[in-house]
């Protein structure tokens, strides 16, 4: 059975940081390409970032190159979203990703 599950989302104040963890069951998970996305609130959900197998290839939307920073460690199933500079703008909930595969998300709220 496919499992995603999310952690490590939380308040915090604009320009701060957070690391958001997935880890991924039940699928051949360093074979495959893993991806972050958001949904804002009043907005559809947005791709965020994607990471080949082998975490050589990263692709990031515009909105959050050179602040977030996707990874992967393969021996322990997991995805990693550090996300530096945080802005107002970031707050949504995010979600891991595999093909149709959803994990429950986990919020983030950038708040003075």
């Amino acid at each position: 059975q496919v499992q995603l599950v999310e952690s490590g989302g939380g308040l915090v104040q604009p320009g701060g940081s957070l690391r958001l963890s997935c880890a991924g069951y039940g699928f051949p998970f360093s074979l495959t390409d893993m991806n972050w996305f958001r949904r804002a609130p009043g907005k559809e959900r947005e791709w965020v970032a994607t990471i080949g197998f082998d975490g050589r290839e990263t692709n990031y939307v515009d909105s959050v190159k050179g602040r977030f920073t996707i990874a992967r460690d393969n021996t322990k199933k997991m995805v990693y979203l550090q996300m530096n500079g945080l802005e107002r703008e970031d707050t949504a909930v995010y979600y891991c990703n595999w093909h149709d595969y959803w994990g429950q998300g986990t919020q983030v709220t950038v708040s003075s």
